[in-house]
């Protein structure tokens, strides 16, 4: 296979893939005129933070275009998982855009310029083991107070399912949020096992799950912690079940080592690369 549905698909001499999607970024920024626009590092500004009704509404015409092109960058993400948080968070506007939430769709292009050829490498010798990073951005809305939660699942060292998305319910603590992006990265991980093993594929090592918060760690093995958390709704407590069946390792690591950073907030450019390391996004001629 060399391209499927607008992912090009290149293998190396090693056995490596990469998927790549250059020629329906060109195509995007054929569409609303940018193919010479100035490239930008990252796809959202550090210090922007967009709330319903900051600038002009958009005219029919244009909120119409806002929305093609929100819906095109959408299907990039397949293969740029480091466009998920960007494109989630201007698809948030759709029913009413701005000026503003149109200025931020152009930052995202100007980034996709910028990248055009970044790709994930999919690599042939890697483990069987399923672990994921979850995180949240604790009531980062700004017009409802709802958290950004986001998480990474890898197969090995090969990325392979992930996520950026607002919470549907507000959350009273941090601990709260985390712990719904927990669960969410649990289900997913549940799902990848359960799909391993209809491929008759049997894991050998239990999934291990990393968070950058104590107190949602300690919520999904401690029972004690429970009356503190009553109002966390009941069905995200299959985490611990999951736990307790030893099914699931639910462990600590630092917030500077969280992979899922990048699914929740903006980064400046120097953490944003990391990001973009961690997830295995390589330039199409750094691998050539």
């Amino acid at each position: 296979m060399h391209y499927f549905l607008g992912i090009e698909v290149e293998r190396k001499s090693s056995g490596d893939l990469l998927l790549t999607q250059r020629k329906y970024a060109q195509d995007i920024l054929s569409r609303v005129r940018m193919s010479n626009c100035k490239p930008v590092a990252t796809p959202m500004a550090l210090a922007e933070k967009m709330i319903q009704g900051d600038g002009d509404l958009l005219g029919p015409e244009d909120s119409t275009r806002y929305r093609s092109v929100v819906g095109a960058l959408q299907y990039i993400t397949l293969t740029r998982p480091d466009l998920a948080f960007a494109v989630n968070k201007v698809c948030q506007y759709l029913h009413s855009p701005t000026t503003t939430h149109w200025s931020a769709v152009k930052r995202v292009i100007r980034y996709l310029k910028f990248s055009m050829n970044t790709g994930l490498l999919i690599r042939k010798k890697s483990p069987l083991i399923v672990s994921g990073f979850s995180d949240a951005d604790w009531a980062g809305c700004r017009d409802d107070r709802r958290s950004t939660g986001g998480f990474v699942i890898f197969l090995g060292s090969n990325v392979i399912s992930w996520s950026a998305r607002k919470q549907p319910t507000v959350s009273r603590s941090s601990t709260e949020a985390e712990y719904k992006s927990m669960a969410n990265a649990t289900a997913e991980m549940i799902w990848v096992e359960q799909l391993l093993g209809e491929l008759g594929i049997k894991l050998k090592v239990k999934p291990r799950l990393w968070c950058d918060n104590l107190g949602a760690t300690y919520l999904a093995a401690n029972p004690v912690f429970h009356a503190r958390a009553k109002h966390i709704e009941i069905d995200f407590h299959f985490v611990r079940e999951r736990v307790a069946r030893r099914q699931l390792e639910i462990r600590f690591v630092p917030t500077e080592d969280q992979v899922a950073d990048g699914f929740t907030k903006a980064l400046p450019q120097r953490k944003f690369e990391e990001f973009k390391n961690n997830l295995n996004l390589v330039e199409k001629t750094s691998i050539d």
